[in-house]
């Protein structure tokens, strides 16, 4: 059985992450396989992939938190709402092009998604939980349309100015 390696408590790692980041990556470069801090950077490179998880879920969430505002408090709309709306339209798009695998993950987490865009709907805007459903009254792919926009048609000139 193999030998579990323990950090030393003062690596570089533990000091200066930055700096390990650049070494590790020196050492990469240069071939260097007995000088790489292994484990460390596999926790490392999971990291990252958790966190483009992560970055999906918190902007498929504040997507849905607007769509619902956009579509239960059409008195309100604004054009921050509006370019809200727009900015994930196009960021999660573009964060599954440059990451491919991850093209059903909106579908996967939906759900939750959209119970916490419901959570941060009814925080902002202090209506009861009553006034926004408990399921989603659209899906992802409206979600994500551009030419989709919930609730009462409107014209340019009905989104408030901020």
């Amino acid at each position: 059985m193999g030998k579990v390696l323990e950090k030393p408590r003062d690596s570089l790692y533990e000091r200066d992450f930055y700096a390990w980041t650049q070494e590790q990556a020196a050492k990469l470069r240069a071939r260097a396989q007995n000088d790489i801090d292994w484990e460390n950077l596999a926790e490392e490179i999971e990291s990252v992939g958790r966190s483009e998880r992560k970055e999906i879920r918190t902007r498929l969430a504040l997507l849905i938190h607007h769509l619902l505002k956009w579509q239960f408090q059409p008195g309100r709309r604004s054009e921050s709402w509006r370019i809200t709306i727009s900015e994930q339209r196009t960021w999660i798009p573009s964060g599954i092009e440059d990451s491919p695998s991850l093209k059903d993950y909106p579908e996967e987490i939906f759900e939750k998604a959209y119970a916490e865009g419901r959570r941060q709907a009814i925080n902002e805007t202090g209506l009861s939980a009553t006034s926004f459903p408990a399921e989603p009254p659209f899906s992802v792919a409206d979600a994500l349309d551009d030419r989709f926009w919930p609730g009462e048609a409107f014209q340019p000139w009905d989104v408030l100015r901020d």
